[in-house]
């Protein structure tokens, strides 16, 4: 059962939800768990399986795709209050592809089922409003990941990673391995490490087991 504040969430976080009647709100209030993941856990794994609209309360999820020789690549992460769309795939006509979604930190979000959602959207036009408009905004993360394989270079994208990484972290050392930005990159490991130690020799970071330092911010950014 919801407790008053995942409705002050979904107040706070779902534009149309003053705009729905008493009788739509009661819809998706009766079609909506609040759960909990654990650091690891896959939220969602095919696109044949709806898992339904996703609200995160607190935590952080990747989202990402897996090429058919098992190379992953992050399209984006969600961050409190952010709400995820693509894992209720069954929303949006002709999408061809799996998105998977997991928790990279201990995540409390609300799921709204799909057959709830699908309902009040086709007797509400401001929640069909609010789906096209979050649709478009993820296809456009979705996007620039694409432009940064297709048309970057290895260094600027590693750099723009690291920056980013550094302000999701809020501090210039990061816990993070090699492994996991080729991971992110959708690239080898291998290639990820030579441009480290590139990086490390230009004085741009500094490298520990398991661990990267920002050394020159200013550097970092110029790259990009």
């Amino acid at each position: 059962m919801l407790e008053q504040r995942d409705l002050q969430s979904f107040e706070e976080n779902l534009p149309f939800w003053k705009r729905v009647t008493d009788q739509e709100r009661q819809v998706l209030i009766d079609g909506t768990i609040r759960f909990t993941h654990a650091k690891g856990d896959i939220v969602h794994e095919d696109r044949n399986k709806c898992t339904g609209l996703l609200l995160v309360v607190t935590g952080q999820l990747r989202v990402y795709i897996i090429s058919e020789t098992g190379k992953e690549i992050t399209l984006y992460r969600l961050f409190d209050r952010d709400v995820c769309i693509l894992s209720a795939s069954c929303l949006i006509r002709n999408i061809t592809f799996d998105v998977h979604v997991m928790a990279e930190r201990e995540t409390t979000m609300l799921r709204i089922a799909t057959d709830a959602y699908q309902q009040v959207g086709k007797s509400n036009p401001h929640v069909q409003d609010f789906t096209n408009q979050l649709v478009s905004s993820r296809f456009s993360d979705v996007m620039w990941v694409v432009e940064q394989v297709v048309f970057m270079s290895l260094d600027r994208r590693i750099a723009m990673h690291l920056l980013e990484q550094a302000a999701i972290a809020g501090e210039d050392s990061l816990s993070i391995t090699h492994e996991a930005i080729a991971r992110d990159l959708g690239t080898a490991r291998e290639v990820v490490t030579r441009m480290l130690s590139r990086f490390q020799d230009d004085r741009l970071v500094s490298l520990s087991r398991g661990g990267i330092t920002l050394v020159d911010r200013d550097a970092l950014t110029a790259l990009t």
